[in-house]
């Protein structure tokens, strides 16, 4: 078919939910509520753990990465979300779609990575304590924080370039929240096998292989915890992990159902929805899942900012 039968399309049109006119400012509203949560509870933990200096460990750093990412992983999707909540024109240009999908994609495979360095910290700790000191150094942390940033905005460079050079027909609308790769695919007038070979190849390779890393390093950790003898040192073990085990299958639950698969969408109510989980309430529960599970860093955010407020009131005598 002629190149020139198609039209080179500028910008796409962000469906979003259908059929929620009549909720649309409910719906604002309460994603504006859980975005101001999600910054405010990560740049909490961030700051709390960069300034107390008890929480300067390999755990805690991996903690404050996690909430340093989560911080752009929700910037690239959920203000645009907003915008289009209250404008009549929910359009993005085709630059704009294209970045959006590169950092989304990017941030969620550096995260994938810096899930499982956290699982191989955790066994670290748990099933070769001895050992853990030396294995786990200040500068192993930073070089594989630094790993999994580098790997994460290095994987989906195939993917956005074969996607670049698709052409699109005059159909522009995107049924979908945010530009992602499987609704995009699915306006282009050629034939897409290649790209959905190719993105299922990249997803596989990044999550199930991190997934299943994970899972084997739950495994080793929940068989050393069985064998301490005292139950309140079972119980101490499990609950600095089941904290990142919720993250985990929160996160890698609904990614595996969106991206490793071979087409381009199973549904797009149950793609969209998938979409919300991944993007919206795994960043929301990450706070809410380490500062109110994690007494230590209770304590420590009681000691970053009670004390410096007791210090700024004024004295009586």
């Amino acid at each position: 078919m002629d190149q020139h039968n198609f039209s080179s399309l500028t910008e796409f049109v962000l469906l979003g939910f259908p059929n929620v006119e009549y909720i649309r400012s409910c719906l604002f509203v309460l994603l504006l509520l859980v975005y101001l949560f999600t910054i405010g509870g990560n740049m909490l933990i961030f700051l709390v753990i960069r300034l107390d200096a008890a929480l300067h460990k390999p755990m805690y750093h991996f903690v404050s990465v996690l909430s340093f990412l989560e911080l752009w992983y929700t910037a690239t999707t959920i203000p645009k979300m907003l915008a289009n909540l209250l404008s009549e024109k929910k359009t993005i240009s085709f630059a704009g779609c294209l970045l959006q999908t590169y950092f989304f994609h990017s941030l969620g495979a550096s995260e994938c990575y810096l899930l499982t360095a956290m699982a191989y910290d955790r066994y670290l700790a748990i099933c070769r304590p001895l050992h853990y000191p030396s294995l786990m150094t200040t500068a192993l942390c930073v070089k594989m924080a630094a790993g999994c940033w580098t790997c994460g905005f290095l994987c989906p460079i195939s993917e956005v370039i074969l996607v670049s050079r698709l052409p699109f027909c005059n159909y522009n609308e995107i049924p979908h929240i945010f530009c992602d790769f499987p609704p995009l695919l699915s306006l282009a007038c050629k034939d897409t096998s290649t790209n959905v070979l190719v993105d299922f190849a990249v997803n596989a390779f990044i999550i199930l292989i991190t997934f299943l890393f994970i899972m084997a390093s739950y495994g080793r950790i929940i068989g050393a915890v069985l064998k301490i003898k005292t139950a309140a040192g079972r119980r101490k073990a499990f609950s600095t992990c089941a904290s990142h085990l919720i993250v985990v299958l929160i996160f890698f639950g609904s990614i595996i159902f969106m991206y490793v698969r071979l087409k381009k969408s199973y549904s797009l109510t149950l793609d969209r929805t998938l979409a919300v989980v991944y993007s919206v309430i795994t960043p929301l529960a990450n706070p809410i899942i380490y500062s109110l599970r994690n007494k230590e860093l209770i304590q420590a955010i009681k000691r970053t900012f009670f004390k410096k407020v007791e210090k700024a009131s004024p004295t009586h005598h």
